[in-house]
């Protein structure tokens, strides 16, 4: 997987990924209907002194959905408790989180659409009315054991918002898609964290980053400190649009954004499969690739940009696509 967009990072990663994000609505830059509307929900909420209403948030990865919980977090004044989705395999799991809680804490699930349904079921009567059902016993002498719990608020993140069922998403009470972002709302973002990196950039710079960024504000960022490492080590350490450009280069992340990834996607269609259709799975074990990565980390952005499209036969790649790989149009292979 791209070393951009992997989800697994080590310490000294995760710990500058969390420096970065932003704290308040204030420093969320983007997204500004989505702040609108939380914005006045949360001070709605504190005015009255209630939890806030559950919160899901939906969009592809990196957008800024965990900012986003941790923003409310900070905005309330409460705690936060986090967990994936996947980890919550038993009743007893969710169980023992939920009566934790403290009046008004938010309680933040990641990847929500993977619950387990054992799991999402007692999430019900919690989520509606703040109460947990607990059978014990079983066969004649079960019995239900009913324990009251404090008003929370559920934030759950999905990327795939279509594989929630009904009930759990009629639960929420607010509901946010987030976009991708304009190339000007990521040179800002790129500004902002080599402010707090301390490294200095030129806005030409900036914005020639913010285009490779796929619209992501978390590409955005590994791409700067990527960059800057660059800059440190073949330079004096500032970042201009030619040390910018030489990275991007060596990174291999072309003026479209794409990595060797998504060109290796598209070459694959193009080279393998006559241009498509070609199924997912077929695809996936080609390119050595999850079905599921593929899907939600690498087309998002290949159908945004017009590359690549999704028919009931499978995935075929557009005459746009083939231009950008140099592909001729008719040809079944690039050579």
């Amino acid at each position: 997987m791209s070393q951009f967009l992997a989800p697994v990072l080590g310490e000294q990663e995760e710990e500058v990924e969390r420096s970065l994000r932003p704290r308040s609505l204030g420093d969320f830059v983007g997204q500004e209907r989505v702040k609108e509307q939380l914005s006045i929900a949360l001070e709605a909420a504190k005015a009255r002194g209630e939890a806030l209403d559950h919160v899901l948030l939906a969009g592809p990865p990196g957008l800024g959905k965990t900012s986003l919980a941790q923003i409310v977090r900070n905005e309330l004044g409460v705690g936060i408790r986090q967990v994936a989705g996947p980890a919550l395999e038993r009743k007893g799991d969710i169980a023992a989180i939920l009566t934790t809680l403290e009046p008004r804490d938010v309680l933040f699930v990641d990847e929500i659409h993977r619950l387990n349904r054992a799991a999402e079921e007692i999430l019900y009567p919690a989520l509606e009315d703040f109460r947990l059902d607990i059978i014990v016993g079983q066969g004649p002498a079960a019995r239900t054991l009913t324990l009251d719990l404090p008003p929370f608020t559920l934030i759950g993140a999905t990327t795939r918002t279509g594989l929630l069922t009904t009930p759990l998403r009629d639960r929420f009470g607010l509901t946010f898609r987030l976009d991708h972002y304009a190339p000007a709302e990521l040179a800002t973002i790129v500004m902002r964290s080599a402010g707090i990196l301390g490294v200095e950039i030129g806005a030409d710079a900036a914005e020639l980053v913010a285009r490779r960024s796929r619209g992501t504000p978390r590409v955005a960022n590994r791409i700067l400190r990527r960059v800057r490492d660059v800059a440190e080590v073949r330079h004096q350490g500032a970042i201009t649009t030619a040390i910018a450009d030489e990275a991007l280069a060596l990174l291999e992340v072309d003026g479209a954004g794409l990595e060797r990834f998504d060109r290796a996607l598209l070459r694959c269609i193009v080279e393998k499969f006559g241009g498509g259709p070609v199924g997912l799975s077929t695809l996936a074990v080609s390119l050595g690739e999850e079905p599921e990565t593929i899907e939600d980390v690498y087309e998002p952005y290949l159908l945004q940009l017009g590359l690549l499209q999704r028919t009931p036969r499978g995935r075929t790649i557009t005459a746009r696509g083939r231009e950008h790989l140099g592909a001729p149009a008719e040809s079944s292979s690039l050579f």
